[in-house]
């Protein structure tokens, strides 16, 4: 990406009207990853503007295989091969930077390779380190720019996941990762339905994985399918959320194609991706929802406010609180059709903002998840009231959730964060 490409790109994001999805995609990896990190941030942009940047986190446009033998003989030895009775050569599917095929173990087992393209790692290193020279420049004769936006930093944070995405070898060990903790807490009830696929270690790599073959379907099908029940999304609601408000450490890319389900069970998949909130904003987010869950808002402005990292004087806590009841008046019983929970989040968010209030990084991917989590409710059941339905579990969450997470916990969560090199 040139900087005519990226004055382009801004022109789309910060014009009057909607971008044009399939131009991002034409401009490379870089360009899609900047959408989706914007698609975050209703703090400075519009709410509707967010919501269709937020499509750049499924394929808008049909992704062209290459050629799989072409990719083995580049990544794998001659021994690796040895291991396999059959590899089909057309792709189960295809996206931006990645494909999977189906394959059969030599002892019969059947198996899927997933693999990373070709030259995706050298442009994006490439593209990203001239935006950032750029960006320095900009940021150099415009310095306001970079203590409101932080052009530079939201750069180095893309790099940073992309670059961990790009490594196969972090999607194993963020696997194994989140199993551990499914183990260390298998006491917690709402962890019951999920598991993990194997994934054969020794036959992956940094552009290679090789998992067990799930003959489940994805939820994204049983959705389009309209044949997922509403007490399954209930009980992945109930998982992510053990992560979420328990760990603090959870899939940064839980959407509906990452999710199988099979004879009752939940598979996470694609674990690339990890994210994790802090000690403090982990109970904050419980306390929370809580209130929601619970009609008594001024237990979500609270909480809100404990969550943020700068603490505001009484005159602006009030003033937002005030603004708080306001936002939420009429939100008690109303069904997802009628209230997007996302909606309402990153409304909360850019109101909090707006008051003074800042927040780590972390809230992003929450939102992220929210978005998902609320396009999969209103499409399974758009009559449901969420919030009214999670009530009952409460009990079971606080007791669990809201107290600090162990040393052993605490620890493991920083040495798994860490990306292979």
């Amino acid at each position: 990406m040139n900087w005519i490409s990226f004055i382009g790109l801004l022109r789309d994001i910060y014009g009057p009207t909607l971008p044009d999805l399939n131009r991002f995609q034409q401009r490379g990896l870089l360009a899609v990853k900047i959408g989706q990190t914007f698609a975050l941030r209703i703090d400075f942009l519009g709410e509707e503007k967010c919501r269709h940047l937020a499509k750049l986190y499924r394929s808008t446009t049909a992704i062209p295989p290459e050629d799989m033998e072409a990719l083995l003989r580049r990544y794998c030895s001659p021994e690796w091969h040895l291991s396999f009775g059959h590899i089909e050569k057309r792709p189960l599917a295809a996206a931006s930077v990645g494909q999977v095929h189906r394959a059969i173990l030599k002892d019969g087992r059947p198996v899927v390779i997933k693999m990373i393209k070709s030259d995706f790692k050298k442009r994006f290193v490439s593209d990203v380190r001239r935006l950032k020279k750029l960006m320095r420049l900009a940021t150099f004769l415009y310095p306001k720019l970079g203590r409101v936006a932080d052009p530079v930093g939201i750069l180095e944070h893309i790099e940073e996941y992309t670059l961990a995405e790009l490594d196969l070898r972090n999607e194993v060990a963020h696997a194994r990762h989140l199993q551990h903790l499914r183990e260390q807490h298998a006491h917690w009830p709402m962890l019951e339905p999920l598991r993990f696929p194997h994934i054969y270690e020794e036959l992956s790599g940094e552009n290679v994985l090789v998992m067990e073959c799930l003959e489940g379907k994805t939820f994204d099908e049983l959705l389009e399918a309209g044949q997922l029940p509403y007490e399954e999304l209930l009980k992945l609601f109930l998982v992510h959320g053990a992560y979420m408000f328990g760990m603090g450490v959870f899939h940064g890319d839980l959407h509906p194609g990452n999710i199988i389900w099979q004879n009752g069970l939940i598979y996470f998949v694609d674990t690339g991706a990890l994210s994790r909130v802090s000690e403090q904003f982990r109970l904050g987010l419980f306390e929370f929802f809580e209130g929601l869950a619970l009609d008594d808002y001024q237990v979500s402005a609270l909480a809100i406010h404990k969550m943020s990292r700068c603490k505001l004087p009484r005159s602006q806590w009030l003033e937002f609180e005030r603004r708080f009841m306001e936002l939420y008046d009429g939100f008690s019983g109303k069904t997802v059709s009628e209230v997007s929970l996302t909606r309402q989040m990153m409304r909360t968010i850019q109101l909090a903002v707006h008051s003074g209030m800042e927040f780590e990084r972390g809230m992003y991917p929450i939102i992220k998840s929210l978005m998902y989590l609320d396009g999969m409710v209103l499409k399974c059941n758009p009559r449901a009231v969420l919030m009214r339905d999670m009530r009952s579990h409460l009990a079971t969450f606080k007791h669990h959730f809201a107290q600090p997470a162990n040393d052993e916990t605490m620890e493991s969560k920083t040495s798994a964060l860490v990306s292979v090199n």
